[in-house]
């Protein structure tokens, strides 16, 4: 087929987490290979070109916080209504695209938009960032703990008040579960990719036929790449500030016994970075940076003894891992979710997630270990090669455009 056309769907259009950011790379790295691009999204004042020559299509903008009749029309997005499937027909009828290839949409824009592309008899696929389809609250988290109830209990999320611990938000969410449940998703979507083997794992323990399961790890095209520089003596974490990704266990852990002759770095930002400000900043041994460009986080880990990673929740292909490997530093990683499958021999050191001692003693064992970066460096250049990722997704492509 000569010059396809993919529209690819995204519920923000700017670099607002790691999904937004994978599928805005995947629109350049096909339009690099000759494809033609469009992006879908929800209509943002943040919004950005992932290229001049990608048009952005959008739906009315919704919004979860604020007044009553505003919550009101974000429910009605979330079912499907509020101007989505409009907007999306538009889209595809201007654009024609040949596939449509789907990343976070729930809340923002819906399955509907999955549903009228298979209507419409394009060829569908969607790569799954989160655990939405067999989690109502996204994370297999309650509480701050691991909780797998909903795998089998669809009515867990409102005994338990899942969503903000509210009975109208869980009901809410319980009831968009079951509009969109397995059966129809898996009708409309002739492709499900996970990547991380261990989401691929999850969906088929939620019900889902393994065969329309394909394990694609992630690629980077974000900036970061291997420098050559002076290793000192600072380790770092580079993400999200918030309860799920175990900073609070980190920042403890280094506070009360940080390892000999390492200091510790923050990079980002997130809802409890005053939280923890307030309760870390006075410790010598921890540096809060807020939130860095794309070149003050290379700088960072090209010059850190190691990162941390130490994730509470099942993580699916953190790219924070991605990064620090091809940036030639090696990872101390919580043994949870898809992390293990990103750090082999000589890339770094597991510890045991929400457990201090184990962090404490991965950490000294970091510290203390002569690190091949150049050749953590080549490892990550090849696993996560934007070429790779290309010639997997083709096979995917073709066995559905057929």
């Amino acid at each position: 087929m000569n010059n396809p056309a993919a529209l690819i769907v995204s519920k923000f259009g700017y670099r607002r987490g790691g999904a937004e950011a994978v599928a805005i790379d995947l629109a350049r790295l096909l339009g690099g290979h000759g494809w033609r691009i469009a992006l879908f999204a929800m209509d943002y004042p943040a919004n950005e070109p992932a290229a001049d020559d990608i048009p952005l299509f959008t739906a009315p903008e919704v919004s979860i916080d604020g007044p009553a009749a505003g919550r009101m029309r974000a429910a009605g997005r979330i079912l499907g209504g509020a101007g989505v499937g409009d907007a999306f027909r538009r889209a595809i009828g201007e654009f024609r695209p040949d596939i449509v290839h789907f990343h976070n949409i729930h809340s923002y824009l819906s399955p509907e938009v999955v549903r009228i592309a298979a209507k419409a008899g394009i060829p569908t696929v969607w790569t799954l960032h989160d655990y939405k389809l067999i989690c109502p609250t996204y994370s297999h988290l309650r509480s701050g703990k691991v909780c797998e109830e909903c795998l089998n209990d669809p009515w867990a999320v409102v005994r338990h008040r899942c969503m903000k611990q509210s009975l109208a938000a869980s009901l809410l969410a319980r009831a968009e579960i079951a509009l969109w449940n397995r059966d129809r998703l898996q009708r409309w979507t002739d492709a499900f990719i996970c990547p991380s083997g261990f989401m691929a794992a999850q969906m088929a323990r939620g019900g889902y036929d393994p065969a329309r399961l394909h394990t694609l790890c992630n690629f980077t095209t974000s900036g970061i790449r291997y420098e050559k520089r002076r290793r000192k003596p600072y380790c770092c974490y580079v993400g999200r500030l918030s309860p799920e990704k175990g900073i609070d266990t980190l920042l403890r852990t280094v506070s009360e016994t940080p390892p000999e002759g390492i200091t510790l770095k923050v990079a980002g930002d997130g809802p409890i970075a005053r939280e923890l400000k307030e309760r870390y900043g006075r410790c010598t041994a921890i540096e809060f940076l807020g939130r860095q460009s794309v070149a003050g986080i290379n700088a960072l880990l090209s010059e850190a003894a190691f990162s941390v990673v130490p994730s509470e929740w099942y993580e699916n292909n953190p790219l924070s891992v991605i990064e620090s490997l091809s940036a030639g530093t090696p990872v101390v990683g919580a043994s949870i979710g898809g992390i293990t499958e990103l750090i082999g021999d000589g890339d770094g050191v597991m510890f045991t997630p929400g457990d201090d001692g184990s962090l404490r003693r991965a950490m000294s064992t970091a510290a203390g270990t002569s690190w091949d970066h150049d050749a953590i460096a080549a490892r990550a250049a090849e696993a996560f090669s934007p070429d790779l990722h290309y010639r997997r997704l083709m096979e995917i492509y073709r066995s559905v455009m057929r």
